[in-house]
């Protein structure tokens, strides 16, 4: 059997629960749907960690991020990490990454032999969390709520010049992976920071949508004072006092934030229109998935950095050959799993031995409805602002237990509350799910070495921050590194500008004999 090309396609910030096939109808992402007619949708997927660099990190290496120390995101990925690029490579694929990653540290390929762009946000120690600084005001925050506020359009932004280019260099990758001599299989990562807050999008995809058409917060406002006491911290963190969010305001960052979904929509039709084009659709498995939520005023909150399932739960979209087409999926899965998953896919079921254990298990059977056996649950972590000790979740059989010691537990029934609205911790009825799960909870986790591990962690990066800002700085962003000898007809080598094969062409046609009668 030939080894499929893998194309995964990411998305920043977009909650699962905002899609049409999670529920959500009011947004319109045509080329999704199709992605999902053609595969499967899994219903219950979640980030590992709400934040960026911590999620991505731990997806890749296929392990938790406290295993890795991705704690928050101004962590150092360590290059001695095997990641699925690294695995892949090794089974003889073309690895390649267009768009965001997050890598923090001065490797900033992990495994990949290409990358087309730079990232967008900061690979050095500059946004560390600091929790030495538990009164509030807090440690400064790069976050405010000016993202919702200054909501709506523009006509050009950092977010839309950064995708534009990713979606631009991922597109043409595909018809340069069909014309390579080459043959290896490939792998392509392409990631956009859409829809990453600030929430602004031209009027092409605003008109997408009017205003009486957007859905408001299916959980409205909380009070302060009503909230648990992680969302009380939040709400400081992020300034949420500085700003007046009406409804106006709202509905308005819901809109760009729907038109944003669609212009990634937009894209993905783009990479699967490439793929179609190029005869290479038949043996590409496609994913779409993003690196975690934004719960977009649902119990008046926003952004990330939360337990809840707007935050904590992503889009999981997988096409593959011959695996089921219209699928769904409801039990548990999470970004971890993509690690064996792909080793399975790229193996035919034979995925070598890994280096390092890892806490994902293979989604293949998934894909075919073939998999009794799989385990509806799923951990995650959050390591980062806004708390002082470690926020340990695990979801497990449509419950969600949440730990964190210097907060109460929180406990709810996914399937009867979907809303979170009743925390069963101190309900007699729910007592044996409460032990069983913070049993669980503490048998998984060490949190007082994890706080350990993290505060020093912290205080490492902050001193190193401090003085690698001072003298003559030595940035480690990428440079995307271009061979312009290579391109076009740049080389006296090679003077032919007929667009034969190897070269620009695609379908590649033969040489016209050289009797062919001339027109006159």
């Amino acid at each position: 059997m030939t080894a499929p090309n893998i194309l995964l396609i990411q998305a920043d910030q977009m909650a699962g629960p905002a899609l049409p096939m999670y529920g959500n109808t009011v947004v319109k992402t045509p080329h999704l749907q199709r992605l999902a007619d053609h595969g499967t949708t899994f219903l219950n997927a979640y980030c590992n960690n709400p934040v960026c660099a911590p999620s991505r990190f731990s997806m890749m290496a296929g392990q938790l991020p406290s295993r890795i120390g991705a704690f928050d995101n101004a962590s150092e990925f360590p290059a001695a990490v095997p990641t699925f690029a690294h695995y892949l490579r090794d089974l003889g694929y073309k690895t390649c990454l267009s768009g965001k990653m997050h890598f923090v540290g001065p490797d900033q390929l992990h495994g990949y032999e290409e990358r087309l762009t730079t990232d967008i946000y900061p690979s050095d120690f500059g946004w560390t969390s600091d929790w030495s600084q538990t009164d509030y005001p807090f440690a400064p925050s790069v976050m405010s709520l000016r993202g919702v506020v200054e909501s709506g359009l523009c006509q050009r932004s950092l977010q839309l010049d950064y995708d534009d280019e990713v979606s631009f260099t991922s597109t043409k990758k595909i018809f340069d992976y069909a014309r390579d001599q080459d043959d290896r299989p490939f792998f392509l990562t392409a990631s956009f920071t859409h829809p990453h807050n600030p929430f602004t999008i031209t009027e092409e995809y605003w008109n997408r949508y009017s205003d009486d058409e957007i859905n408001m917060p299916s959980v409205p406002f909380i009070p302060y004072a009503d909230r648990d006491p992680w969302s009380q911290r939040y709400y400081h963190l992020i300034r949420q006092d500085e700003h007046y969010v009406d409804d106006a305001t709202i509905l308005r960052a819901r809109h760009a934030y729907y038109a944003m979904i669609s212009y990634v929509d937009d894209q993905v039709g783009k990479l699967m229109d490439a793929l179609k084009a190029t005869g290479l659709a038949d043996n590409t498995v496609v994913i779409f998935t993003a690196d975690h939520g934004d719960m977009m005023g649902e119990r008046g909150m926003w952004y990330k950095f939360n337990p809840y399932e707007w935050s904590v739960r992503v889009p999981m979209i997988v096409s593959a050959p011959d695996a089921l087409k219209g699928h769904v999926e409801e039990r548990g899965v999470s970004l971890l799993d993509l690690l064996p998953t792909f080793l399975d896919l790229a193996t035919d079921g034979n995925p070598p031995e890994v280096i390092d254990p890892v806490d994902g298990h293979s989604m293949v059977g998934l894909l075919n409805d073939d998999d009794p056996d799989w385990q509806d649950d799923v951990m995650m972590e959050f390591t980062g602002e806004g708390i002082y000790s470690p926020c340990l979740m695990l979801r497990k059989s449509g419950f969600k237990y949440v730990y964190c010691e210097d907060d109460p537990g929180m406990l709810f029934d996914l399937n009867n509350d979907p809303k979170e609205l009743t925390n069963l911790c101190g309900n007699a009825d729910y007592a044996a799910v409460e032990k069983d799960m913070l049993d669980d909870i503490l048998q998984r986790w060490d949190p007082v070495t994890m706080k350990q591990d993290i505060i020093k962690s912290q205080k490492r990066r902050l001193f190193l921050q401090k003085v690698l800002l001072k003298g003559n700085r030595a940035p480690w962003d990428y440079q995307p590194y271009r061979d312009a000898s290579k391109e076009f007809v740049r080389s006296a080598a090679n003077t032919d500008t007929t667009m034969t094969k190897g070269l620009a062409r695609f379908p590649y046609m033969d040489p016209v004999p050289p009797d062919t009668p001339r027109s006159e």
